[in-house]
């Protein structure tokens, strides 16, 4: 399935230009292109289209700290998500249980030293978008909504 993410400002890193009124077209678990919208929606015109009106849409986050304290592996798993991260370390995962709640919402689990997080074509679709005051409103993970702020 093709999906395209569209925002008013889409950074490759999220220390880049951005490129206004952006988009990143998004297929099955890896991102396609990025680019300007309406070049996008030419490209792959039977995506389906996520906007994300004033919004920064970026590459997801790297959590790099212990899980947030929740009643359940899930709830821990979806603090981390709600705050635009699609990538954890894998020191901080310290049971089966929140290995499996990870697993399970596709947040990559990442052994020593983590990368740069990139929007690059052919990586693997981990977004996030952020809202002018900074708070998280969606994350994608390999190119699936796992977080979506109501």
């Amino acid at each position: 399935m093709e999906t395209i993410h569209a925002a008013d400002r889409v950074f490759v890193t999220w220390d880049a230009e951005p490129v206004e009124n952006g988009a990143v077209a998004v297929v099955a678990d890896r991102i396609a292109a990025v680019g300007a919208y309406e070049d996008l929606r030419e490209r792959f015109p039977r995506a389906r289209v996520r906007t994300w009106p004033g919004g920064a849409l970026g590459p997801a986050r790297i959590h790099e700290a212990p899980f947030p304290d929740a009643p359940s592996p899930r709830e821990r798993v979806h603090a981390v998500l709600k705050t635009g991260a699609a990538a954890v370390l894998e020191r901080y995962v310290d049971s089966p249980g929140l290995r499996a709640a990870a697993d399970r919402n596709d947040v990559a689990v990442l052994p020593g030293t983590p990368p740069t997080p990139t929007i690059a074509q052919a990586a693997r679709a981990d977004l996030a978008v952020f809202d002018e005051a900074g708070e998280c409103i969606a994350t994608v993970c390999a190119g699936r909504l796992v977080h979506r702020r109501r």
